[in-house]
């Protein structure tokens, strides 16, 4: 199993989600920053969709098109696949999985083949996204002091 990311660091995503909703209109700095910390975290988790030998992404569509949904921690996709009642029970598992940085960000960007528009950051909770042809730019932040 994964190691879940470090919580300080999921933490610090909730505060610059709180920075983000906060900032004026066509300010970016807070959404940058949010964007940094995402590439800073050792593991980008998913909800397991398919068959166990070639899980896929949970994904949901918003207005510009098909989002693939990542999370800070396995926590946050267990929450996230209960709400949205994708296990039966309450003692049910929930296929969740993870992949290492920076091998993420090209396991998510390989969806554009498939017609995936962006990636989303802990949605519902969070739900911030990008596109995906965005994520070069957190790839050059990879490894970056902030």
């Amino acid at each position: 199993m994964m190691r879940d990311n470090d919580a300080a660091m999921v933490a610090e995503l909730d505060r610059l989600d709180e920075a983000v909703k906060a900032a004026p209109a066509g300010d970016t700095t807070a959404q940058v920053a949010l964007w940094r910390q995402v590439s800073r975290m050792e593991t980008w988790f998913f909800i397991a969709r398919g068959s166990t030998e070639q899980p896929r992404p949970y994904g949901v569509a918003f207005a510009q098109g098909p989002v693939v949904c990542l999370y800070s921690s396995a926590a946050r996709a267990n929450e996230a696949a209960r709400g949205f009642g994708l296990v039966d029970g309450e003692g049910d598992a929930v296929p969740v999985f993870g992949v290492p940085m920076p091998a993420a960000i090209d396991y998510v960007a390989s969806f554009a083949r498939a017609g995936v528009f962006g990636v989303a950051l802990d949605h519902p909770m969070i739900g911030h996204y990008i596109p995906l042809a965005n994520l070069d730019l957190l790839k050059s932040w990879v490894g970056a002091a902030s």
